[in-house]
């Protein structure tokens, strides 16, 4: 511990210079990360019923896809979206390159939790809504899924944690996010420790800022079943 160089772990005065550089990639950083929270959450409700149906050619495909994307590690699909689609003729910017990446990739967890949380509404809210001569598509909209979401926030939430800290990937397809930025600045002042630490803190506030809002949401949700 005695050769530890402690004076060059980190250096306040160029993190305070360095940080109006970095934050320049927040916007990307949360455009990407929101963007394919909603359009994952989107593909994963349609992924979690297709895996209750009952028929095959619709599970099957489902099953399928979900094993797929959660067992492929999302730098590759990244790499094969940016780096691999052209050469059979199709071409994505880097920014949505990480969007269709992390979109696809986030919609098999969240087919998962949805999946659970349509399970979780007890059997006699389904029979009810039966007995009142619902259609499917009125009972899942008016009685199910308003259920379903009040026990998928949580788990949701952290999918967003989750897609906000994988973000970070994109630099490796170039995207100028806030990692991006920080590798850059940190090759510029050959100061690589000092520059991780502060995106480091600047991926803390964020996900502690996204806790704060998970927080609200589950406690608006809890006011919202007690009615």
């Amino acid at each position: 511990m005695s050769q530890i160089e402690w004076q060059y772990i980190f250096d306040p005065a160029l993190a305070w210079r360095a940080l109006p550089t970095v934050l320049e990639g927040l916007t990307l950083t949360l455009y990407i990360s929101l963007i394919s929270m909603v359009l994952g959450l989107v593909m994963s409700l349609f992924l979690a019923l297709a895996r209750q149906s009952g028929h095959l050619y619709l599970q099957i495909p489902a099953r399928m896809y979900i094993s797929f994307m959660r067992g492929v590690p999302i730098l590759i699909i990244l790499f094969m979206l940016y780096f691999g689609f052209p050469y059979i003729g199709i071409e994505f910017t880097a920014v949505n390159a990480a969007i269709i990446g992390f979109s696809f990739n986030s919609a098999a967890y969240m087919a998962e939790i949805n999946r659970s949380a349509i399970d979780a509404v007890p059997k006699g809210q389904w029979e009810a809504a039966r007995s009142l001569g619902l259609s499917y598509t009125k009972m899942m909209r008016q009685v199910v899924l308003p259920q379903a979401s009040r026990i998928a926030v949580p788990p949701l939430t952290n999918v967003l944690l989750d897609l906000i800290k994988a973000s970070s990937l994109a630099a490796m397809i170039t995207v100028p996010e806030i990692f991006q930025m920080s590798r850059i600045v940190a090759g510029r002042e050959m100061d690589y420790m000092t520059m991780f630490i502060l995106v480091a803190m600047i991926y803390w506030v964020i996900c502690t800022l996204m806790t704060q809002l998970q927080n609200y949401l589950e406690k608006r949700f809890a006011r919202y079943g007690e009615l």
